[in-house]
């Protein structure tokens, strides 16, 4: 049986499907990550096996850290009888909204097998000072 929407039109319910399957090639797309904090910086940790450093996209922007990039990935193998090639490839993007006291001027990034990290240093907390404030008469 199918369901109708509860506006009442059919056509929405059959179309259902086709949008959750761009959120899931999205989220197929979107490299696993972790972040993590250890007291003096933060880090940003993600999955980028055939990735080539030069399709790699790090920007930093108003405490935004967004990675863009570009995966191609080609496996082919041949035999006596057969022949396989197998290929992966798209684009994807990552954003990451800083806590208010990293250091968004110094990041720092590196790569290595397959694997980037990301580090922010956390800004070093300002002693607060007392103010004298005048108090006006009248």
């Amino acid at each position: 049986m199918v369901e109708k929407t509860q506006s009442g039109g059919l056509w929405p319910a059959l179309y259902d499907p086709f949008r959750q399957m761009g959120h899931r090639l999205a989220e197929w797309l979107s490299p696993a990550s972790d972040a993590s904090t250890d007291g003096s910086s933060y880090r940003i940790s993600m999955e980028l096996p055939g990735v080539a450093e030069g399709d790699i996209d790090l920007s930093v922007h108003d405490g935004v850290v967004t990675v863009k990039g570009e995966k191609s990935d080609t496996r082919e193998e041949k035999g006596d009888t057969w022949y396989f090639s197998e290929r992966q490839y798209g684009s994807f993007s990552r954003t990451f909204r800083l806590p208010a006291d990293a250091d968004d001027g110094k990041v720092e990034a590196h790569l290595k097998d397959g694997v980037l990290t990301i580090a922010v240093p956390r800004k070093s907390p300002e002693p607060s000072k007392a103010t004298k404030v005048t108090i006006n008469r009248g």
